[in-house]
């Protein structure tokens, strides 16, 4: 979730000092530093990383959403040091390669849905605003989620529901959904909120009833998980030795992925072949100290950052892209 941190604004970067200190280490170097944030949103993490690097440093911004892109430009439009692309993160190493940037020294990415789209009924993300129901980062690219409810057959409305969003009753609720389409159209948000919830038996205290079927669909037509697990190799192997990758997510399917590629499991040897400890290859990266959470101060004063969990690996010197 990545949120603005200007005064003029209700929106608030998150884990921001703890951000910028884990990342620090990987920005003392005396070669002119390169970093990236791969998911600008309003630009509160960047403005942050910026205040590290000297003049002659350089931060390229990513963000696949067109309206972030025209506020990070407005932002940094006077600061010669900013590069701003319109990408989605896992398109990394096409703009790195664009830029001849041949390594980098620390990547940031704060994933999932920024304040401004939760915030903008227009977007359709939110099950509390009346809007189209849209729910795309970049309206422009692919189907709305209307348009996908409207033709997607059930079992498929019931996978999606289950495996992204974690909702129990993912089959009653498509049941629902295939119900009231053949009587009407589904194309508002609150409409879907409300069908939602007329389904559900009971829900969690302090929970919208809607709130896990909205995240399933969002990941699913963000493709959410598929760009973040392309998105983790490329960072790692964009990083020179020594080089940090920190991560931000909000929730678990996107934790366990991330806390799975820093383990480099896919990297370690089997277990069934008998080699002692010392013979093992060395691995290619290592986590950084433990997952870090936002304090009870910080989700005081935003909720939002309640769930965020930050992870951040170190490229090691012995890895070969």
């Amino acid at each position: 979730m990545r949120e603005d941190h200007e005064p003029d604004t209700a929106h608030i970067t998150v884990l921001l000092a703890e951000t910028v200190a884990i990342l620090r280490p990987a920005l003392r170097t005396s070669a002119a530093l390169r970093c990236v944030d791969a998911t600008g949103g309003r630009g509160g993490h960047s403005a942050a990383l910026l205040a590290e690097l000297g003049a002659t440093d350089a931060l390229l911004i990513l963000d696949r959403d067109p309206t972030a892109i025209a506020a990070l430009r407005n932002r940094f439009a006077k600061d010669p040091r900013v590069h701003i692309r319109q990408a989605r993160f896992s398109q990394l190493a096409e703009v790195l390669a664009a830029l001849e940037w041949g390594s980098v020294d620390a990547i940031l990415a704060d994933l999932g849905v920024s304040s401004p789209q939760l915030d903008e009924a227009e977007r359709g993300f939110s099950f509390m605003r009346d809007g189209p129901l849209d729910m795309r980062m970049d309206p422009g690219a692919g189907v709305s989620a209307s348009e996908w409810l409207a033709t997607a057959p059930e079992a498929e409305i019931s996978r999606v529901l289950r495996e992204y969003g974690e909702e129990r009753f993912a089959r009653p609720i498509a049941r629902a959904i295939l119900r009231t389409r053949e009587q009407t159209s589904i194309t508002r948000t609150l409409q879907l909120a409300d069908l939602i919830a007329e389904v559900l038996p009971r829900h969690e205290i302090g929970q919208h009833p809607a709130t896990r079927s909205f995240q399933g669909i969002r990941i699913f037509i963000n493709r959410e998980l598929e760009e973040l697990e392309a998105f983790l190799p490329q960072a790692m192997n964009a990083l020179r030795a020594g080089g940090r990758l920190a991560v931000i997510s909000f929730h678990s399917l996107e934790d366990r992925l991330v806390k799975r590629f820093f383990r480099a499991d896919d990297y370690r040897i089997s277990a069934d072949i008998p080699l002692r400890a010392s013979e093992l290859p060395p691995l290619p990266w290592h986590p950084v100290g433990k997952a870090l959470r936002a304090s009870a101060r910080e989700t005081c004063d935003n909720p939002r950052s309640r769930s965020a969990v930050l992870r951040t690996a170190e490229r090691s010197d012995h890895y070969a892209a």
